[in-house]
């Protein structure tokens, strides 16, 4: 696994990437900055942690509204988009950030 440096509304993070991931990590980033900017700059949210939050429902949701928001499992029954880990990853992603309400 390889460690990749990202920038996500103007801050650093270090991720970790499967081999071979990067390309697809990248679109994630970009996926998640573009929408928690423009969360930012709507002017009605200013907490980085509720911007993260508000972004990671509505990517979420855009997954969801396109048919991808349900995941054959193992053994072939479906499993539903787990927002509450979207959520716990972005709070993982920002624990470090000195300017969490």
């Amino acid at each position: 696994m390889k460690q990749i440096e990202v920038s996500i509304l103007g801050q650093a993070y270090t991720l970790g990437c499967p081999d071979g991931g990067e390309e697809l990590l990248a679109k994630a980033v970009a996926s998640v900055d573009r929408e928690m900017t423009s969360i930012r700059d709507a002017g009605k949210v200013k907490a980085r942690e509720r911007i993260a939050v508000l972004a990671a429902l509505n990517l979420a949701y855009q997954i969801a509204e396109q048919g991808l928001g349900t995941r054959t499992g193992a053994r072939g029954d479906a499993a539903e988009l787990d927002v509450d880990e979207l959520v716990r990853r972005v709070d993982a992603a920002l624990a470090d950030d000195g300017q969490l309400l």
